[in-house]
């Protein structure tokens, strides 16, 4: 990827590199939703290889075809007592079906702002962010991972920038996976988009179970279900 939106991401990944040679980082606990407030929701621990480092947290309302997709991150790295690192993100989707109908995000990446404003209007997709403005199909996809439809799109938004990606994903392939501390049947799928390389799991059912992505110097970056 040659945005500022990447350059910051490789910055984030060699950072966390580094802080993994330490023997302390702090992880950002996760908030616990409201009981009820949302009809279904991931909670994900975020590691760097062993490490603990924060959380991400997804949370889905659902009223026949309308969704409400409510998103929110917080990771935080640490040098013994020294904050060397913050990442917040928090993000707002609606979606008629498998169209996204509107996106609002606003992102912290330590100290460096990002932002997307997107809306449906006739005939086409606009959104405004730190990517810059564009129009584009009426009917988008974002790197909607809660959605396995998603899976079938050669083009998705990235809500912390803007930037409309080409995506490949590949065919998947059956696995055991750990997940809650049990084995289960599970299949995981590549995809890659400019220079992000991500593996995902879902189960028979298609729900979302996990997410891993190697970082440099061969780390590994991965989700985990509460």
């Amino acid at each position: 990827m040659k945005s500022r939106s990447r350059s910051s991401t490789r910055r984030i990944l060699a950072l966390m590199l580094v802080l993994a040679a330490w023997p302390s980082a702090h992880a950002v606990e996760s908030p616990v939703a409201d009981a009820g407030a949302e009809a279904d929701a991931w909670r994900f621990r975020v590691y760097l290889d062993d490490r603990e480092i924060g959380y991400h947290n997804f949370y889905l309302q659902q009223s026949g075809d309308m969704r409400v997709l409510r998103s929110e991150a917080n990771f935080e790295y640490r040098l013994m007592f020294v904050k060397l690192f913050h990442y917040e993100h928090e993000n707002r989707e609606t979606w008629n079906g498998d169209c996204l109908r509107s996106v609002e995000s606003r992102t912290d990446s330590n100290g460096e702002p990002y932002r997307v404003d997107g809306r449906v209007e006739p005939g086409r997709f606009r959104v405004d962010g730190s990517a810059g403005e564009a129009d584009l199909p009426e009917c988008v996809m974002s790197f909607a991972y809660w959605n396995p439809a998603f899976l079938d799109q050669g083009r998705l938004l990235n809500t912390q920038n803007g930037e409309f990606l080409d995506v490949e994903i590949s065919q998947p392939v059956a696995e055991q996976l750990a997940v809650r501390g049990q084995q289960q049947p599970s299949y995981r799928y590549r995809l890659e988009a400019g220079e992000l390389r991500l593996d995902l799991w879902y189960s028979a059912n298609n729900e979302w179970l996990a997410l891993e992505s190697e970082v440099r110097g061969g780390r590994k970056l991965r989700y985990e279900l509460l």
